[in-house]
């Protein structure tokens, strides 16, 4: 399995933008400013595709988690939801979340590794929005953006990686080291303040003032490549160390686990999962798609899984319809 497909998950690109002439969105002076931009928002991207408006105070809290699980949208979204909306494609690749901590927080997200065409599909995005409404923009400081740490290009370039090797090892505090003092910074799976959930971390860019965006978009390309290789090194540590035969025994119960349990909760199924990617990438377990993997932990996180049932479950009847569903999804996938 080539290392770089069993490591990199997805990429993200997002842009932070604002509109010339109206107050960042903590300092909106009414609902009917707030109402305005995501009507400009929805004006400018009806050009380019069919894109689904949610406003966050006409969607239930399930929905809303949902979303959250997806990526779609940040918790911060939340929280003012009178004034928030969120816009998505029909594929659920890109999203623009209006009035968060900025007016837009313009996304794409893509698997694997390809900054470069996420970038590029996040350009026209940008320019179909602009096309309608004015950027707050300075000559010398760039894109005007409510947290400084976002002025200039307002471009966060970020990678999710699934680094069991470097964290079993304990390379991980090492590596973050390093990787800071690059201008980048590594995070949980949600982003700022979340946790490495199954060994998995994102890499970005911290810096977005006094570099262009190709610059960005090499440097964390680059950091993310030599993290690649880093952690191929780990796993063959792994597989032939003193331990190499209760890392296999790990994930092969696992795996066992996975296929027949009665239930199951979220926190096992992140923790079990991550173990059978790792026994597919040491070929312990056949998988030649560990994303198939990340796909169903997706989808059967608390609010996603309600969908998949299309009915309302107790935490009880989740945990059950979970460990079904796991089973019935890696028997079809390993076959």
């Amino acid at each position: 399995m080539d290392n770089t497909c069993s490591t990199v998950m997805s990429t993200r690109i997002r842009l932070a933008r604002n509109l010339e002439g109206y107050p960042f969105p903590s300092h909106l002076k009414s609902d009917k400013q707030a109402k305005e931009i995501i009507r400009l928002a929805s004006s400018g991207l009806s050009r380019l595709e069919e894109f689904r408006l949610h406003y966050m105070d006409g969607i239930s809290e399930d929905e809303a988690q949902s979303l959250i699980e997806n990526h779609l949208i940040s918790p911060a979204l939340l929280n003012n939801r009178r004034r928030s909306a969120v816009l998505i494609n029909h594929e659920e690749s890109i999203s623009v979340m209006i009035n968060e901590e900025d007016h837009l927080r313009e996304q794409c997200i893509v698997k694997g590794l390809d900054l470069q065409f996420a970038y590029e599909t996040m350009s026209e995005v940008d320019g179909c929005i602009s096309g309608t409404m004015k950027f707050a923009f300075d000559e010398q400081l760039g894109y005007l953006t409510a947290c400084p740490t976002n002025l200039g290009t307002g471009l966060r370039a970020s990678v999710m990686m699934f680094l069991p090797a470097l964290t079993i090892n304990g390379v991980m505090p090492r590596i973050m080291k390093s990787v800071a003092r690059l201008g980048l910074t590594v995070r949980g799976i949600y982003g700022e303040g979340s946790a490495a959930e199954g060994y998995t971390y994102q890499i970005s860019n911290e810096v977005t003032l006094g570099v262009t965006e190709t610059e960005i978009l090499r440097g964390v390309e680059e950091v993310v490549l030599k993290i690649c290789k880093l952690e191929e090194t780990e796993r063959e540590r792994l597989a032939t160390g003193v331990s190499a035969l209760d890392i296999q025994d790990e994930c092969l119960r696992s795996y066992g686990i996975l296929l027949n349990c009665a239930k199951l909760t979220t926190e096992e199924l992140i923790r079990l999962a991550a173990n059978v990617k790792l026994g597919a990438a040491l070929g312990y377990i056949k998988n030649e798609n560990v994303a198939n993997i990340d796909e169903l932990v997706v989808k059967m996180r608390p609010s996603n899984i309600m969908e998949a049932a299309a009915k309302k479950l107790t935490p009880l009847e989740r945990d059950v319809y979970r460990a079904q569903y796991t089973g019935k999804f890696l028997r079809k996938i390993s076959k």
